[in-house]
């Protein structure tokens, strides 16, 4: 058994540009310019492919959200089967908050060989009264934990200490953000832990993403060749049948489909990022990310739920 220790830096990540353009049929990067950084692409076909799709418009019902709840809302939408995609300013800066917690597992995954996952980390009760929300690791203090269940619980619970020692694990916060780097993804800016990562300075990009950004890396660590074929398959499990998601994205989904997502709020900032399948059809890969105009005031599921409806009943 181990205590809470430095990680060692994770190790390079191939180029995986290549192999992510076999996830999709007629998806190529947005239009839109970014907001401070160029836009992060969506992977692209080869040109021999289709013309891709022009963008399912829901402008004028995601704008009347917005004027409703007092709100921005970001969406970045990819139909992996036809390539349709619904993008709503997709390029502006958002806080990611716990939404994050997907592919800080997606990197321990991939970095951590399989037989260094059983390893026993511990902690201490101030590591988790620093961290806030730790509905696992605050049950867990004497004993410690696997690092695959503290993987596990910062996707299926939102648990903020597993989030940190797995960040740990990895190399802390610069290595998650080096590692997405490397994935193509200069946009997102992974610079704290919990609960600093919940902090969005004005004018700073540091704990932020674009849902164009967040849609990408998530094609590329659940339904790409960034993860082997089980890690992928355990990735999404971890982010299937969570209670902290079932307002969201999945309350917003047609009958019959299934969702595997993350959510993340903090303040006015409510996300939630998702792997959404109908029955019979390729995936649909999602990024609801919201913040309410009036800094003061909390988040509201409702605002995603019915932004995911708008969405995803486009693709139907």
């Amino acid at each position: 058994m181990s205590p809470r220790r430095p990680g060692s830096p994770a190790r390079s990540l191939p180029v995986l540009a290549a192999g992510l353009a076999l996830v999709l049929s007629g998806c190529s990067s947005p239009s839109a310019p970014a907001a401070s950084r160029p836009p992060t692409p969506l992977p692209s076909i080869s040109a021999a492919s289709s013309p891709e799709p022009a963008p399912v418009d829901v402008s004028a019902e995601l704008a009347a959200l917005e004027a409703e709840f007092d709100a921005r809302i970001g969406v970045s939408a990819v139909d992996t089967g036809s390539g349709r995609q619904v993008l709503h300013r997709q390029d502006e800066r958002f806080g990611y908050a716990s939404s994050i917690k997907a592919l800080a597992a997606a990197e321990f995954l991939r970095s951590v060989p399989a037989d260094e996952r059983d390893e026993v980390v511990t902690w201490t009760a101030a590591d988790v009264e620093a961290a806030g929300y730790s509905p696992v690791t605050g049950e867990s203090i004497d004993g410690g934990l696997p690092l695959a269940q503290l993987a596990e619980a910062a996707v299926r619970r939102s648990d903020n200490t597993a989030l940190n020692l797995v960040l740990d694990r990895l190399g802390g916060p610069v290595a998650l953000d080096r590692a997405l780097e490397q994935l193509g993804d200069t946009t997102t800016d992974v610079v704290d832990e919990e609960p600093a990562l919940n902090t969005i300075a004005p004018g700073s990009t540091a704990n932020t993403t674009t849902p164009a950004a967040f849609t990408a890396d998530l094609t590329a660590v659940a339904l790409g060749e960034a993860l082997p074929a089980a890690d992928r398959a355990l990735l999404l499990d971890w982010m299937s049948g969570n209670a902290t998601g079932d307002a969201l994205i999945r309350a917003g989904a047609p009958e019959g489909w299934t969702v595997a997502d993350k959510s993340g709020g903090a303040g006015g900032l409510r996300n939630d990022v998702a792997v959404v399948t109908p029955p019979g059809r390729d995936p649909i890969v999602l990024s609801v990310l919201t913040s309410r105009d009036d800094p003061e005031a909390d988040y509201d599921d409702a605002l995603v739920a019915r932004a995911a409806a708008v969405v995803l009943g486009a693709l139907q």
